[in-house]
């Protein structure tokens, strides 16, 4: 007689699992999304008062670029360990402790009166961001059913434009609007971070059996034992994944020349001013939501990761050339739309779903900490070398005109991948 924990289910039993997944996936989705607006708005309120913290600690835009390297520098290199932890002892578990964490430094951020110590604190709020792509997207893969998995990573990932667009429009609105100190902002995000963060290990759960694979006979599970789990170097033996994640990292590097130096950039060569700065950098990440659902909802249909990579790259990568070359203010507009469209936000979950495709299941969290290490590597030298660019040339333009030219080594390396299921080859 078949044991209670080996029986297939019956057509009632597993008609009430599908619904009980189904609202617990979009259970996921909801808070995930909210953990990437809290990430994002805390990476980008200190980027429209830069000037404000330059003239406090007596710094350039160089200096200026070093708080954003090393912010991402620790949150690049703690991605994998942190992604090993999650596999390990529990995504939840890992999530809460690094929100806890980020969110004190945030507003531990808004108290420190010396340039050295501020960089530390963001360094270690960094480490704290570190623990969340690889357990979150391992968490939301395994939740959200296969058929609508792009489009649910694509939802997900709209909570960075929520997140950036916030962080903007606060800073902006408080400090360059209404005069506030630049440290107000950090003060108010880092309250909302800490209770998210909480509510990740409460609400969430491990390891989800989809309502597709209910039912499923005991030597199909035997595939997913920890016995599958494989190294870290050996994911790099995979080409299909190796070039997903130096596309990440070409689009990464772009995306934070925008998300970092925009605002400044509309400023200082563009010529606008107080919250329209906001509003205007902000349509970058209001667009990139339309823009990543749709795409995602055509990609779950068609499957055709080269095909849609091919149309949204060269647009992405003309559009961060434009944000340079013109100079017209509507035509400004109608370029920021159009990255926003087809930039980072809409190539991200078509990549994610490719990375998933290719890597070992029980090593996912490993492999997708992994590519956005990679990826994140790109928002470590972006800051740093287009501030640099701007103290060495007097203009930012080069910085952008050279993210552009990334976007395309990053395509042209894409175009030997396959869109065969690869998994085998790690």
């Amino acid at each position: 007689m078949d044991s209670e924990a080996t029986r297939p289910l019956s057509i009632t039993d597993r008609y009430k699992a599908m619904n009980v997944s189904q609202r617990y996936w979009w259970k996921v989705v909801a808070l995930c999304f909210f953990g990437w607006i809290l990430m994002y708005a805390d990476r980008t309120i200190l980027n429209p008062v830069q000037t404000q913290l330059a003239a406090q600690f007596h710094i350039s835009n160089t200096q200026l670029g070093i708080v954003n390297s090393i912010f991402f520098l620790t949150y690049a290199i703690t991605q994998i360990p942190f992604g090993m932890l999650g596999d390990k002892f529990g995504r939840r578990l890992v999530i809460m402790i690094g929100f806890v964490l980020f969110g004190i430094m945030t507003f531990v951020s808004g108290i420190v009166t010396g340039f050295a110590v501020f960089l530390i604190v963001r360094a270690i709020a960094g480490i704290g961001q570190g623990s969340y792509y690889g357990p979150q997207y391992a968490l939301s893969t395994e939740a959200i059913p296969t058929k609508d998995l792009t489009l649910g990573t694509a939802i997900i990932n709209s909570g960075m434009a929520f997140g950036t667009s916030g962080g903007y429009l606060l800073s902006s609105n408080l400090v360059l609007q209404h005069g506030m100190s630049w440290q107000t902002p950090f003060y108010i995000m880092s309250v909302p971070t800490v209770i998210v963060g909480i509510l990740f290990y409460f609400i969430l759960k491990e390891r989800v059996i989809r309502p597709e694979d209910q039912g499923k006979k005991q030597e199909k599970k035997e595939v997913e034992t920890p016995t599958e789990k494989v190294s870290v170097g050996s994911l790099f033996k995979n080409r299909n994944l190796v070039f997903a994640y130096i596309m990440c990292f070409c689009s990464i590097y772009a995306n934070f020349v925008i998300i970092t130096w925009l605002p400044q950039f509309l400023q200082v060569e563009r010529g606008f001013k107080g919250t329209s700065v906001g509003f205007i950098a902000s349509l970058v990440p209001w667009a990139s939501i339309p823009g990543a659902i749709l795409f995602a909802h055509i990609y779950d249909k068609t499957k055709k990761t080269k095909a849609l990579m091919f149309f949204l790259v060269p647009l992405s990568l003309i559009s961060v050339f434009g944000i340079a070359f013109v100079t017209n203010k509507t035509l400004l507009i109608l370029v920021l739309i159009v990255y926003g469209l087809t930039g980072k936000l809409a190539i991200d979950p078509i990549l994610v779903a490719f990375v998933t495709k290719n890597a070992p299941k029980a090593s996912l969290s490993t492999a997708l900490s992994a590519y956005n290490f990679i990826g994140m590597s790109g928002s470590i030298l972006a800051p740093y070398i287009t501030g640099w660019i701007s103290d060495s040339f007097g203009s930012m333009k080069i910085g952008f005109y050279l993210a552009a030219a990334l976007l395309l080594v990053g395509m042209i390396l894409f175009s030997f991948t396959s869109d065969k299921n690869n998994v085998n080859a790690a």
